[in-house]
């Protein structure tokens, strides 16, 4: 695996690791006990991760007469357990069987390989043909699903907080773009650099969902994850970039702490320094952004975000004041003194974020 920019080890979940606390302190064991499992779990494919980093981990290639510019995707059945990548079950150009899971793992793939070419011409995640691997049906009722580094993997949920991890695809999206964020900036996976790196996945997350349903900035609902949460949830999704704090209230999860402004930013210890909380910040700016130039999202707010994410001066460190500056740097160099760069300057600063 070749990394730019660093070689921190980052193990990604889309659930934060605060979710999963309050879920494991319930009373009711149906709740607690997969909530408990899926920390474990975690706990070590995070020390993996760390591990292969250090150690090194195989060089991924594309299959020999591998078409440039054409997604490689494969999928694996995990059957409950853990060992990866688990067994193959549908492999590029085949047709959908009749596991649900597996074909929207395959389609999710596909949508994320579609908007980062067609609107940024990247060639898969590491802009050099990737294959894109990812393992289904993992553990029991596990509640969560994550990037690795070198694979998507996802969970069924336990069914009572949360449902098959595949159904949203901006989901799928989100972990595929932490990849995108290891092969260029890096950002360090602790505080203010570990939120933006937690912000860009949600970003192109909703925007890999956009350019599925050929939405409008007006038209998507800016959640993250909606579909995900099961009925008993009193809840939409596990974040909104539109209104940061109010993707749910619920007894047994609590209360979205997402701040959408700088007014509100948590300092905390955990979560890696509130990585999936503050997160909420820069979200929202780029919600601000992307709702008042209008049209597709994707087009002008998204490609100023990739601009900076891949331009090679976004440093791994970067706090919210570097990457608004440079988002204020890359929409004057790409589109000069217009609407777009007005429309920047503006998000930032309704976030309360500087941009010099």
């Amino acid at each position: 695996m070749t990394t730019h920019g660093g070689s921190e080890p980052v193990f990604c979940t889309v659930v934060p690791p605060h979710v999963l606390d309050k879920l494991a302190q319930a009373e009711d064991p149906a709740l607690a006990d997969p909530a408990r499992r899926t920390l474990e779990r975690d706990a070590f494919e995070r020390t993996h991760r760390r591990l292969t980093t250090v150690v090194g981990a195989p060089s991924i290639a594309a299959p020999p007469g591998a078409e440039s510019g054409k997604p490689h995707r494969t999928v694996y059945d995990a059957r409950h357990r853990t060992d990866l990548p688990g067994k193959k079950v549908r492999t590029e150009g085949s047709e959908p069987g009749k596991d649900a899971t597996v074909n929207r793992a395959y389609a999710g793939l596909g949508a994320t390989f579609e908007l980062f070419l067609a609107a940024y011409q990247r060639d898969s995640i590491d802009a050099r043909g990737l294959p894109l691997d990812a393992t289904v049906h993992y553990e029991e009722n596990y509640n969560n699903a994550f990037w690795n580094g070198e694979q998507m993997v996802f969970g069924d949920g336990d069914g009572e907080i949360f449902l098959d991890f595949t159904i949203p695809i901006d989901v799928i999206g989100h972990e595929l773009t932490h990849g995108v964020t290891q092969y260029t900036a890096n950002l360090t996976y602790f505080g203010q650099p570990g939120a933006l790196n937690e912000s860009m996945s949600d970003v192109f997350g909703s925007l890999i969902k956009q350019h599925t349903l050929g939405q409008t900035a007006a038209e998507a609902d800016w959640l993250i994850g909606a579909g995900l949460l099961a009925p008993r949830v009193t809840g939409s999704a596990l974040r909104s970039m539109k209104a940061p704090g109010t993707a749910y209230d619920d007894d047994v999860l609590g209360k979205d702490p997402q701040p959408a402004t700088m007014d509100d930013f948590v300092r905390t210890g955990r979560d890696n320094g509130g990585v999936h909380i503050n997160s909420g910040i820069p979200n929202h700016a780029f919600y601000l952004a992307a709702t008042t130039l209008g049209g597709h999202a994707w087009e002008r707010a998204g490609q100023i975000w990739y601009d900076v994410l891949t331009g090679g001066r976004l440093k791994k460190d970067a706090l919210f004041t570097d990457f608004a500056a440079l988002t204020v740097e890359a929409a004057t160099d790409r589109y000069k003194d217009g609407e777009e760069l007005q429309a920047v300057l503006k998000a930032w600063e309704q976030v309360g974020v500087r941009t010099a």
